[in-house]
């Protein structure tokens, strides 16, 4: 039995109350940049909280971190590792820090203390913010900051060897070692970091679940609350305060109607909701650090044959490409797998349209995407901790495009879900 959406959430118990307001994202469903303060309305959701109970990433953890990676960096000779501004700066001395044209970074090396370069007048700002080691240089405006680099490296007895760099370093830093510390090898510092960052601990999943379980619950809040004729910013805004309500960051709330749906990013032209339109959601929260990725497509109203029809095939997709993550497995095979199923209903071949055009998935964590990804020819085995998004679609272009992401986990025992996969059309939130 087919059902309209007031039908759905009648049964499902809920009202469909009406809601307007400013958001994130244009009527097309593409982001944009400001944030626009919050009405009374438009925070009165009724959520509450999720998070209690939920202790940060410690120092010792962090500390047990950089000792992993000195491991990882004597065994591949490395002298020592480059981090700036970012999030595996973050990662490894819990200290977060922005980019600019001056240099702060801190100096992992493979062997002893950490230690930290920094301007002269942001040291204290700094030292406020730096949780272990107590090695900091500085230099002032007039000076060079990759000699103190160098010179850093000498005082530890480092005259000469490979200094890597963690893999997001824009180039004026390298450009700049190189030219201080001719001595020395710069290397990319990506496997040992990856090392580190791509197996999640229990206490990263434990965040990342939170995370997930904020985001399911506020698609829920909107599935009561969305009404014909909203634009991608009225629905991407409600989201965005569900997902502040419920004890998160919202960090992106993608929104995309009816033929914008047909294009992973969305389209520029104005769209509302409407009956019998596509409704593709790609929202996002962070918790303590770690993020959470889910799209949701639905239909406002009845349903089309066609619309059921390549739902139900990424839904399909979706489910193989979850069995095929198997321990000892390539990534780029789950990517496989999926586009074998889609091309065997005439979609594709390949990356083509209409089919499949991006990869189906990517790692998460810290970042709502990391390495490695599942993606055609990516040949790092699935291993225990690493986590990744499963988002298999199909896209039509100048008519609408199916979406459904979940992310996933891999166990001692293969893949396990952070969020429940929608269970039918009918019913896309699980209510």
């Amino acid at each position: 039995m087919t059902v309209s959406k007031r039908q759905f959430l009648k049964m499902a118990g809920l009202s469909s109350v009406g809601f307007m307001g400013a958001g994130l994202l244009n009527a097309g469903g593409t982001s944009t940049t400001s944030v626009e303060p919050m009405t009374a309305v438009q925070s009165s959701t009724g959520l509450r909280p999720m998070t209690d109970g939920l202790k940060p990433i410690s120092i010792e953890e962090r500390q047990a971190r950089v000792q992993k990676l000195q491991g990882l960096m004597q065994q591949a000779g490395i002298s020592a590792l480059v981090a700036e501004g970012g999030t595996s700066l973050m990662y490894f001395t819990g200290i977060s820090w922005g980019r600019s044209e001056r240099m702060t970074a801190a100096i992992i090396p493979a062997e002893g203390d950490i230690a930290y370069v920094t301007p002269f007048f942001e040291e204290p700002k700094l030292r406020e913010r730096i949780l272990f080691g107590d090695d900091v240089r500085t230099w002032h405006e007039h000076e060079n900051p990759f000699e103190r680099v160098i010179q850093l490296l000498n005082d530890r007895g480092f005259q000469n060897g490979k200094l890597a760099l963690e893999e997001t370093t824009r180039y004026f830093i390298a450009d700049g070692l190189k030219k201080a510390g001719p001595n020395f090898e710069l290397v990319s510092g990506t496997d040992v970091v990856l090392g580190c960052r791509m197996y999640k601990s229990t206490h990263e999943i434990q965040l990342m679940q939170a995370a997930n379980d904020i985001t399911v619950r506020a698609y829920q809040h909107v599935a009561q609350n969305i009404q014909k004729g909203m634009t991608g910013r009225d629905v991407g805004m409600m989201m965005r305060q569900a997902q502040i309500d419920l004890g998160a960051r919202s960090l992106f709330t993608l929104v995309l109607l009816n033929e914008a749906s047909a294009y992973p990013h969305g389209s520029k032209q104005p769209q509302v909701v409407e009956e019998g339109g596509i409704v593709l959601m790609d929202c996002g929260a962070e918790v303590l650090g770690y993020e959470s990725d889910i799209s949701r497509t639905f239909v406002y109203g009845e349903p089309s044959k066609r619309q059921r029809e390549i739902w139900d095939l990424v839904r399909e997709g979706q489910e193989v490409a979850f069995e095929a993550a198997k321990l000892g497995t390539p990534a780029g095979h789950v990517d496989d797998v999926v586009r074998k199923l889609y091309e065997a209903r005439g979609f594709g071949p390949g990356y083509e349209t209409p089919g499949l055009p991006h990869r189906t998935g990517h790692g998460i964590g810290m970042d709502g995407h990391e390495s490695v990804n599942f993606v055609h020819n990516e040949q790092t085995v699935l291993a225990p901790g690493m986590c990744f998004s499963n988002e298999p679609g199909l896209y039509i272009y100048g008519e609408f495009g199916v979406r459904m992401e979940d992310c996933l986990y891999m166990t001692e025992s293969g893949p396990k879900w952070f969020s429940k996969p929608s269970e039918s059309l009918d019913n896309p939130f699980n209510l």
